[in-house]
């Protein structure tokens, strides 16, 4: 239906009143007033009596060393906090990441974009505290939706003291890091700090060459006895023989590389990242696990000597900070990756079977292959980069795997890495 043309003539005769006419073809026209109040001004400037908007502005920063300032709003605790900034692009799984003590020191950015979603439950933690230093979000959610959930993100974060920021241009910073690498960061709520403040901080602190492992690991031994729960379990390879005793060292490790060692017939002793090996050897172990942990092996030299004690004695397997621990006990070298591996989507291959894997990975480090000696042979390497993925050194009874076999969170394809060193644990009682 067509409509007729209006024009709408307005003029001023005050600075609060407008006057509107009204004007179409007809010859009859109508004339309003517009009346416009302005709202008081304190004596600063600021508009007064005015409700608060309705929804969050940003009140956070997240300040890199490279000098780029990011601004977004804030959930979790408040303050000021620096870390190193590594991006992790597994589309779920942040309760299982942010439980994940290998992040210790971190900022952890979270590639997929709506974060929240299904809120926390207690279940799926992978240590009894978070240790990270933050969490960076493209999109909060504003509800939850899952059946499991016991409280949000949010408040979840804010009970035990952890950072975290959304609405900041995440694709934009991991284009960043993937360009010049892992930055560090400083994130603050403190309107007091300048910018410039947060800079500083970021220039002046450092990871590398930190032993992250001492604040993450246990204190005192204890036994271990939780299989995986009857309602996950996903491969039923069990044993159900005497089972083998294995005493594994706390680097920060996850409890489902301690389910699943259970699940396959394992019965664990963890002990401290310190334990002397001496002490261990006591115990009479079937078997050592070196456990996956935050931060530069090279910084850890005590863990190294203790590593190299055990070698020989009995068959060992080492996950992520483990599998580096092993390598500089073998002579090797260690080097700090250019942004690391964080993820649920790493393609590995065992060059052995030929069979590629998708694993879940965290690390920052990596053994140099070329600097380990003669007889100990490279079993996996990651196929995004070629890196080293996993050792064996037959001589000894050693193996080794870079990321975490335990799939927490990511594929399971990796899981009968615990059941390969159940057989080299079987093979050598065997031959005893």
């Amino acid at each position: 239906m067509a409509m007729k043309a209006m024009d709408l003539l307005l003029t001023n005769t005050n600075p609060s009143t407008f006057f509107v006419s009204n004007s179409t073809n007809s010859r009859k026209s109508r004339v309003f007033a517009v009346r416009c109040y302005s709202a008081p001004l304190s004596a600063d400037g600021a508009a007064t009596g005015l409700l608060d908007r309705p929804w969050k502005t940003s009140d956070a920063r997240l300040v890199l060393e490279d000098g780029s300032i990011w601004k977004a709003k804030s959930f979790g605790a408040s303050g000021t906090q620096v870390g190193e900034v590594v991006f992790n692009t597994s589309l779920t799984g942040y309760q299982e990441i942010l439980t994940d003590p290998s992040y210790a020191g971190q900022f952890v950015l979270m590639t997929n974009p709506h974060i929240g979603n299904t809120g926390v439950n207690f279940d799926d933690q992978e240590s009894v505290d978070c240790f990270l230093g933050g969490l960076v979000i493209r999109s909060l959610s504003i509800s939850t939706s899952n059946w499991r959930c016991a409280e949000t993100l949010g408040k979840y974060l804010a009970d035990r003291n952890i950072m975290g920021i959304y609405d900041v241009d995440t694709r934009a910073i991991t284009r960043r890091l993937r360009q010049d690498g892992s930055l560090i960061g400083v994130l603050s709520t403190e309107a007091t700090k300048t910018d410039e403040e947060l800079l500083k901080m970021s220039r002046s602190w450092d990871i590398v060459g930190v032993d992250l492992i001492s604040g993450v690991s246990c204190k005192t031994p204890y036994e271990w006895v939780a299989k995986t729960n009857s309602d996950w379990e996903f491969i039923s390879n069990g044993r159900h023989q005497e089972p083998f005793h294995v005493v594994a060292y706390d680097f920060g490790i996850k409890h489902n590389i301690l389910r699943r060692l259970a699940s396959n017939g394992c019965k664990i002793t963890v002990v401290p990242s310190t334990w002397p090996a001496s002490e261990v050897l006591k115990m009479n172990p079937d078997g050592v696990l070196f456990s996956n942990g935050p931060g530069d092996p090279s910084a850890v030299p005590y863990a190294v000597e203790s590593v190299k004690e055990i070698l020989g004695k009995v068959p060992v397997f080492g996950i992520c900070m483990g599998h580096q621990l092993l390598g500089q006990a073998l002579g090797g070298k260690t080097f700090k990756m250019k942004f690391g591996h964080h993820g649920g989507n790493h393609p590995v291959r065992d060059l052995r079977s030929g069979r590629v894997d998708i694993s879940s990975q965290n690390h920052n480090y990596a053994v140099d292959p070329a600097s380990l000696p003669e007889g100990v042979e490279v079993t996996h390497i990651n196929l995004n980069d070629g890196s080293c993925a996993g050792l064996a050194y037959p001589k000894l009874n050693i193996m080794s795997l870079q990321y975490h076999p335990e799939a927490s969170p990511g594929p399971h394809d990796s899981d009968s890495a615990f059941k390969e060193f159940v057989e080299l644990m079987e093979s050598v009682k065997n031959k005893a």
